[in-house]
Formats: C-alpha cells, sequence, structure tokens
C-alpha cells in the first residue's frame, strides 16, 4: 500500500508541476507584454517598461518560470493589481465560504443519490426505476443557471418559503447559522449532482448483484436489508467514490454560475467580477487552485478506493 501510495504521489507532483507551467503560460499567451495586460491599453511605453523590470517580465522566461514556482511553494499567488491586495488574501477570505456550500450540496447530493440508486438497481425496470431514470435524464440536461432560475420562481416568488438571494453573511458556517437563506443554492448546486450520482449508482450496483457473494449471501438466507447494507452497498460505492474525486471541477464551475445568480460572496463570485475587472493574477490563482483541487481529489480517491479494495493496488 505504501508504494502504491508513493507512485500516485509522484504522478500527482508531476501533473501540479505541468499545471503550473500551463498557468504561468496563459498570462504571456494573452500579450506579449504582462505590463500591457495589466496596465491597461492607455498606458504609455515607459509605464508598461517599468511595470515589466519592476516585475521581472523582461527577465528569460524560463527564468520567470523559476521564480514564478519559488513564489508559489512560498505560497504568494500574486497581487491583485486592481484591488491592490495579495491574492491569496482575496481567495482565503471567500474560499471557507465557498467550500461550505458545495460541502454541503455534495452531502446533499450523496444522500439522496446512493440510497436512490441502490433502489433503482433493485427494482430494476420497475415504474420506480423509470421514472428515477428520466427525471435524472430531464436534471442532467438542465443548466444549473435556468434550475437555479425555476426554483427562484416557485419557491421564492410563487410560494415564498426561502428568499432569492442567499446570505451576505461573511462567516463559512452561514449553511448552518442560516439554512433558509441558503437552502436553494444548496438544492441547485445538490440536483444537478444527484442525477448523476443516482444513475452511477444503478449501474454500480447492478453490477454487484451479479456477483457471486451476493447469491452465496442470499442462498445462506441472510435478510436482503443485511445484503445491501452490509454486503453490496461497501462495493457499490467504491466507483462512485472515484467519481466524485473528478468532479471538483464541476463543483468550482456550479459555484460559479450558482453564486453569481444567488449573489453569494464566494470564489464564484470573486471569479465573475475579476473577470469584468481583467483581473488576470486572480484568475490564474482560481485556475491554478483548480487544478490542484481536481489532483487533489483524484489522489484522494485513488488512496481510498486502494484501501477499500486490495486488488487495484496489485493490479496497480
Amino acid at each position: 500500500m505504501t508504494w502504491y501510495v508513493l507512485r500516485r504521489l509522484a504522478v500527482s507532483l508531476l501533473v501540479l508541476l505541468g499545471i503550473s507551467a500551463v498557468v504561468f503560460l496563459m498570462l504571456h499567451l494573452v500579450s506579449d507584454s504582462p505590463g500591457r495586460v495589466v496596465l491597461g491599453q492607455r498606458a504609455s511605453p515607459e509605464a508598461v517598461a517599468d511595470f515589466n523590470r519592476e516585475h521581472g517580465f523582461d527577465r528569460p522566461v524560463v527564468a520567470q518560470y523559476v521564480g514564478y514556482l519559488g513564489r508559489l511553494l512560498h505560497g504568494d499567488l500574486g497581487r491583485s493589481y486592481k484591488l491592490n491586495e495579495d491574492v491569496g488574501t482575496l481567495l482565503a477570505r471567500n474560499a471557507g465560504r465557498s467550500a461550505m456550500v458545495s460541502l454541503a450540496g455534495l452531502v446533499l447530493a450523496l444522500l439522496i443519490a446512493v440510497p436512490l440508486g441502490i433502489l433503482q438497481a433493485v427494482r430494476r425496470n420497475s415504474v420506480v426505476d423509470r421514472v428515477a431514470t428520466a427525471a435524472s435524464y430531464v436534471l442532467y440536461a438542465t443548466p444549473s443557471f435556468l434550475l437555479g432560475l425555476l426554483l427562484i420562481a416557485v419557491f421564492s416568488q410563487t410560494i415564498p418559503i426561502f428568499p432569492a438571494e442567499a446570505s451576505q453573511s461573511h462567516s463559512p458556517w452561514v449553511v448552518f447559522t442560516d439554512p433558509r437563506a441558503m437552502a436553494l443554492p444548496v438544492i441547485t448546486l445538490a440536483v444537478t449532482s444527484i442525477a448523476v450520482f443516482a444513475q452511477y449508482q444503478r449501474s454500480a450496483a447492478l453490477d454487484q448483484l451479479g456477483q457471486d457473494y451476493i447469491r452465496v449471501a442470499r442462498a445462506k438466507g441472510l435478510p436482503e436489508r443485511l445484503i445491501l447494507t452490509r454486503h453490496l452497498l461497501r462495493n457499490a460505492c467504491l466507483p462512485l467514490v472515484m467519481l466524485v474525486g473528478t468532479l471538483v471541477p464541476t463543483l468550482l464551475a456550479g459555484n460559479l454560475i450558482v453564486e453569481s445568480l444567488f449573489n453569494y460572496p464566494g470564489l464564484g463570485l470573486l471569479f465573475l467580477n475579476s473577470l469584468q475587472r481583467e483581473d488576470y493574477p486572480v484568475l490564474l490563482a482560481y485556475t491554478l487552485i483548480g487544478g490542484v483541487l481536481t489532483v487533489a481529489g483524484n489522489f484522494v480517491a485513488d488512496v481510498v478506493v486502494a484501501a477499500a479494495d486490495r486488488r487495484i493496488e496489485l493490479s496497480a
């Protein structure tokens, strides 16, 4: 197991190195002069030259990249020239709120999707299975912004149960302290994931129901509930663990839409505001964090699945 983790860690570090190179080159691909991008088209050539020299953009690209890596290793993500604030501080201020909303949506989706997928597998081709499958396809095909607008129209205007705007509190625990205000954003994030998770869980459960150990358990006369909870659930959830690990970019993308739609002050809204301001250091740092979280999610998923199923370790 130790060698498996070390191999996966080495691969993850190489991928992270590649991601850092791509993010670094993005600023240079936008323009041949980063100073021109940051200061704007109306800046004088002298001001652009002074900016490039002050920030080392006049050095060779390789030397710039080495310096960029060194700053990353020290936690320096750059500086927002539009807001005149450290990018790391900006992201840290908003990361907790976005993380808690994403986590709440993910947990809600799993709590609904896992039992629903197993129920569909056990009652394959029944009315419940067909209705749930059809609903999953419809929800999966519905854009998040449209789903959010429909929820606002129904549960905020037609039936005024929840507010149309999310809480403006800066506490990351607002999901728990003000659940009514955060209900619609969390539900919007969860519903699309439920459609994917339920169908994935259904396929995995169907595959496990045909295995010999399930037939042996039934032949011994074990109660069906015990077979499903003790034997089927663990093995059927392993593919879903892998799926969740690869869905980090989807959660970040979902935050962009949901936070903008419900005016929730998180990383997604920060990204959109930075996009309007053309605040490239913030945009690139957000992109880098998305890549890092994706690699980290895949690494954790690989380790968890390998720990639960040692056959993966032996075949790796």
